[in-house]
């Protein structure tokens, strides 16, 4: 029996040879058996990952120690059981154990996760009056406490006072700092520390990242990255992610690329960081291609992937893709994710089918306020206002305060439905409610909804009123409007602002040159044209591209270089003698070139949404629903037409154009022809 207890003694000793629950299972038996106390099995179920394990043998003991204590309650706190952990504490001052220093990192890790100043106050008392205040374990832990209830002041404070220090209080400090929004603060212990005995670590270096990335600040940034691989921490992937993200961040993608390429083995973290960067800086088909190489790397994707790639498939209007990612969504459990839930929400309404997104919304078990605006801002692309306001004012019923997005949301459905009572009701009640200040996208869709309804005038004067300064694209709503209202005076005074800030800004010398066309200023069209060559300006194609059995075809305008455009164009005058049969008229309205009208009539068929749609209609079989993306705005012709079309080929046709979805069935469009 000596043996056998020398033995067991021994194996407590080294615990990592115990591997498995079984062992550890095992292990309690022999120790009961041999009578030797029990207790020496507590850490060994927590480094297993069995804290509920532990707290049956803690409960069963006879006798509780310190030392049984601090293992509980250690094993609750690093299992995210902090309540517990709380529990057993109070416990342990209730009992004749000893109130060791060695517990109370873990307590107060535990009060600061369940985010309670009195708790830790509490606590911290005690910890002055047992006077371990000095101790550098408890002294960090107290700082950390104090960093998550957001207490940045007295956290220096303890910094200050403590008579030791070790490189987790100074990451603490500067974690703290950068994490609240004091980067100046930050940035300054950083230099502090750099000059200390002690030098910055992968943590430090990640905390004060994200500071360059919020200040856009790519030259220092570039400083750290420096002082990263001087040390060797360019290869740490928790570096490389910070690198990843910060570069990303300023818009410096290629140097998140090379970062990426240099990491030995990514981790699922950095695959995340070099996706969501590409997907935000609009390289849409390289997030697409990494997320297909992180496959193959067989790193699994995070709930985090998902929410970064499903944007890429939302603006290349890849439904398939779409479908794909949904499936793997899945496969990998990531469906009940409400934040991956979301991401499909805003697909599959951003792919043009708003049923099955609908469908999705109606599946999370709970909604948090992106799953609301990701669907209402869907119906308001779409079209169905009622069903927009209807969720609004359920969201406000069931998640209480609405954010501004929500508000951006539900304002632009007011402006695609010309609803300017309801729009001035929700924009005072955002402010006059909710206390939320309007910023320039709300402004954008009223002075949007304003113009589009003719009062150009007051849109003006609404934009001129802004508390913000409006930038070039909030004018430009207003330039659009004065296209469509051939208010060339007043689109002229509108162009000046926007030159003023954006002299370079093609769309809107291609709108004014166009404005001059539709009221027959020719010359003023002409110039306008010439200061854009002489500025090295090129105006931006138009083209349109439709996904067909896997495989996404691009049309320019008048592009005769798709291998089916004779087919199309033969397709094309069929449909084009039964149009005119059932009382088709073409409207040369947009036709902004000085020629006679023959040609204008033939400068339309040659519109890439409706080679676009040809296609689809020669490519698919009958009653398959045709969708289509285009990169402007569809002209009064094209409208027209595929209204046409639809009822003929008794299909629907859902067009994407620059605003939004237009949903053309039996002849009629989903946006009331308003738009």
């Amino acid at each position: 029996m000596a043996s056998s207890s020398t033995s067991l003694k021994a194996l407590l000793r080294n615990p990592s040879a115990i591997k498995a629950r079984t062992q550890a299972q095992e292990l309690h038996a022999q120790l009961l058996k041999a009578t030797i106390n029990p207790s020496s099995i507590l850490p060994i179920y927590a480094n297993l990952g069995f804290p509920h394990d532990a707290h049956q043998v803690f409960s069963s003991l006879p006798f509780t120690s310190t030392l049984s204590f601090i293992s509980i309650i250690r094993a609750s706190a690093a299992h995210g059981l902090f309540h517990r952990a709380v529990s057993l504490f109070l416990k342990m001052r209730a009992s004749s154990a000893r109130t060791d220093h060695n517990v109370f990192p873990s307590v107060l890790k535990s009060c600061a996760a369940l985010r309670d100043p009195k708790l830790v106050g509490s606590v911290h008392g005690l910890v002055i009056v047992l006077g371990y205040v000095s101790d550098l374990y408890t002294g960090n832990a107290l700082m950390n406490a104090y960093s998550k209830l957001a207490d940045c002041s007295l956290v220096r404070k303890m910094f200050d006072e403590m008579p030791n220090r070790d490189l987790v209080s100074w990451n603490t400090l500067i974690a703290g700092n950068a994490e609240r929004g004091f980067y100046e603060e930050a940035l300054g212990m950083v230099r502090e520390l750099s000059v200390s005995c002690l030098k910055p670590d992968s943590f430090t270096l990640s905390s004060v990242l994200p500071i360059f990335a919020e200040y856009v600040d790519v030259s220092k940034g570039m400083e750290i990255h420096g002082f990263a691989v001087r040390h060797m921490f360019d290869t740490d992937v928790f570096i490389g992610s910070s690198l990843i993200d910060m570069y990303a961040n300023c818009t410096k993608v290629e140097y998140s690329r090379r970062v990426f390429e240099l990491l030995p083995k990514p981790d699922a973290i950095s695959w995340n960081s070099i996706i969501a960067g590409s997907v935000q800086n609009g390289l849409f088909d390289e997030g697409l291609s990494l997320f297909r190489r992180m496959l193959l790397a067989k790193v699994k994707p995070m709930p985090a992937t998902f929410s970064s790639i499903m944007p890429a498939c939302s603006h290349l209007t890849t439904l398939h893709l779409g479908k794909q990612l949904h499936g793997y969504v899945i496969r990998g459990g990531f469906d009940d994710n409400v934040f991956v839930a979301s991401a499909i929400v805003d697909m599959y309404a951003k792919c043009g089918n708003i049923g099955i997104a609908r469908y999705i919304f109606d599946g999370i078990k709970v909604l948090d306020m992106v799953s609301w605006t990701a669907m209402i801002m869907g119906y308001a692309l779409h079209g169905p206002v009622e069903e927009a306001f209807s969720l609004f004012h359920r969201m406000e019923k069931e998640n209480g305060k609405p954010n501004y997005v929500a508000f951006i949301a539900v304002l632009t459905a007011c402006s695609h439905a010309g609803l300017i009572d309801e729009a001035w009701r929700y924009f005072c009640s955002m402010t006059q409610d909710y206390g939320i200040v309007p910023c320039l996208e709300h402004y954008a869709a009223v002075a949007d909804l304003l113009a589009r309804a003719g009062k150009l005038e007051e849109a003006y004067d609404f934009i001129c009123s802004m508390h913000i300064n409006p930038t070039a694209s909030v004018w430009s709503t207003l330039l659009g409007a004065c296209r469509v209202h051939k208010n060339a005076n007043l689109a002229e005074k509108v162009a000046e602002k926007i030159f003023a800030l954006e002299p370079k800004n093609m769309e809107s010398h291609v709108l004014m040159s166009n404005i001059y066309s539709s009221v027959g200023r020719w010359n003023e069209a002409a110039n306008l044209r010439i200061i854009m060559k002489d500025k090295g300006m090129r105006k931006q194609p138009a083209c349109s591209w439709i996904e067909v059995k896997s495989k996404v075809h691009g049309f320019v305008a008048h592009d005769k270089s798709h291998p089916y455009y004779d087919q199309i164009m033969e397709t094309w005058e069929v449909l084009l003698e039964q149009m005119e049969r059932e009382g088709y008229v073409p409207n040369t309205e947009d036709v902004l070139h000085d020629v006679d009208e023959e040609q204008k009539r033939d400068l339309l068929c040659g519109h890439s949404e409706r080679l676009a749609i040809v296609f689809g209609i020669i490519s698919t079989p009958p009653g398959t629903t045709i969708r289509v993306t285009k990169n402007l705005r569809v002209c009064i012709d094209c409208h027209i037409t595929t209204k046409f079309i639809s009822k003929i080929v008794g299909r629907e046709i859902v067009v994407r154009d620059l605003n939004r979805f237009h949903h053309f069935k039996d002849g009629k469009c989903s946006c009331g022809d308003y738009w």
